[in-house]
């Protein structure tokens, strides 16, 4: 009887999840419509309070009360913006064409980058130092967190663009939002030019210098997991972290040197032939992506390795290959499926342990439709697998949470930011879910560049 009720507390949580999904769906293109219609009213939010208020006071003091100087203030005003309006539109409706065509005269545009670090996308544009009072400026709309900006050449006169990506991406085209405005700021006239492109912004890899050996291996000696305690030598040295124990501690070392370091037992274990390397997408994923391509370019997935991604049916066995499953991984306003399942398939794995291959997943380090997935893919496959789990920071939801409360209290005026990172305890626990299903689990941090257990000790 309680099995059943669990079942059902199951598909109700599996359907409310999927109800509020597609209601932020609809949400979220109901606010891009709304966007885009609004791009095209004319009067920017200072025109709008300008009109208003003209029109207000000369109905109540112009009108009502036949205040001439306020009648003359409200009237110049009104005229003021219907001339930006004019103008403004007038001059959008000339030099739209114009724009199109240099837009379309530009061949199409490589860019490698990465994420993070501004580049020059090679775009160009004129200056049309020409308008009378108005500005000609753009913007890249089709990726979301790029920051565009253009810079004036003094040497050909010409407007440069420079693009900070704050996310990976692989695109064939780029689209970008023109904004002609009056120097007053009352009214604008925008338009969308698409324009073909080759674009692949890698993800950052922040301060990784070095990863532990992400190599999957598999046992012998008799040890069914390279996660259990290994039974070797205490052969492996590495220095001291909080947890553990004064026995493992080489005290005459630190006698000598004055530094901590502990004896750890070898673990029995042999890498194998063959690794899968895998990367899960979700909502934060930008952190797993970032220590995917670092394992990939430095080498630590050793070799052969091939490798996967959701959102892409393609697999890499070099790195050149690899990277664009990795930049192309993430696709805007679009969730990609979880694929581990259909790669584990095509690489010849069908439940059975193999001693020639083992698999590494890249996952983001918080909760998503990924986990379920993730823990039916470790039940039916005899593996080995290790997961690493990949995250910007760890804060402690509790302790973050009593300190904003302590600052809105003292300090009212103090802006609110959301903290950074993932809470500890709950990732802890997603590592102890993966842990029990018999897989060896990483933490990775983007930020520092550390690396930590199960028990969140430095490793």
């Amino acid at each position: 009887m309680s099995g059943h009720k669990h079942v059902q507390q199951r598909v109700s949580q599996h359907v409310s999840q999927h109800i509020s999904q597609h209601i932020s769906q609809r949400f979220s293109r109901l606010i891009a419509r709304l966007r885009r219609l609004f791009g095209w009213f004319p009067l920017t939010a200072a025109g709008v309070a300008i009109t208003l208020v003209c029109v207000l006071a000369l109905r109540v003091f112009g009108y009502g009360r036949m205040d001439l100087v306020v009648f003359a203030l409200t009237l110049c005003g009104l005229s003021l913006v219907g001339l930006s309006l004019l103008m403004v539109t007038g001059s959008g409706l000339l030099i739209k064409p114009r724009v199109h065509k240099a837009v379309m005269d530009q061949p199409a545009l490589a860019l490698s980058a990465e994420a993070g670090y501004p580049n020059a996308s090679g775009f160009v544009m004129p200056a049309w130092s020409w308008l009378p009072l108005m500005s000609l400026e753009w913007q890249i709309v089709s990726h979301e967190q790029l920051r565009t900006v253009n810079r004036p050449d003094s040497d050909t006169g010409l407007l440069e663009e420079e693009i900070t990506p704050g996310q990976r991406c692989l695109s064939t085209a780029v689209t970008r939002r023109f904004i002609l405005r009056d120097v007053l700021g009352l009214c604008r006239f925008s338009w969308h030019e698409t324009q073909p492109a080759q674009w692949q912004i890698l993800p950052l890899t922040g301060k990784l210098r070095t990863l532990p050996v992400l190599r999957s291996m598999d046992a012998e000696d008799g040890i069914p997991n390279p996660a259990g305690l290994p039974e070797g030598d205490r052969m492996d040295i590495r220095r001291y972290a909080p947890g553990d124990s004064t026995r493992d501690i080489l005290w005459r070392v630190y006698a000598r040197n004055r530094h901590l370091n502990v004896r750890l037992a070898e673990r029995s274990v042999f890498y194998a032939e063959r690794t899968l390397a895998y990367l899960i997408t979700g909502p934060v994923d930008e952190a797993a992506a970032g220590v995917a391509r670092f394992a990939v370019t430095h080498g630590a997935l050793g070799s052969p390795w091939i490798f996967g991604a959701d959102g892409s049916d393609y697999v890499a066995s070099t790195t050149a290959a690899a990277l664009p499953l990795i930049a192309g991984s993430r696709k805007p306003g679009h969730q990609n499926g979880y694929g581990l399942e259909e790669f584990l398939r095509g690489q010849g794995q069908h439940g059975q342990a193999s001693a020639q291959s083992a698999c590494i997943v890249f996952a983001p380090a918080t909760t998503g439709p990924w986990v379920g997935p993730l823990q039916q893919t470790l039940a039916r496959h005899a593996g080995p697998f290790s997961i690493v789990l990949a995250a910007d920071g760890l804060i402690n939801k509790s302790a973050a949470s009593l300190g904003q409360t302590f600052k809105s209290i003292m300090l009212e005026n103090t802006i609110q930011t959301e903290p950074t990172g993932v809470d500890s305890a709950a990732l802890q626990q997603l590592m102890a879910d993966f842990s029990r299903r018999g897989a060896y689990v990483l933490l990775i941090d983007r930020q520092s560049g550390q690396s930590f257990d199960q028990g969140l000790k430095r490793v």
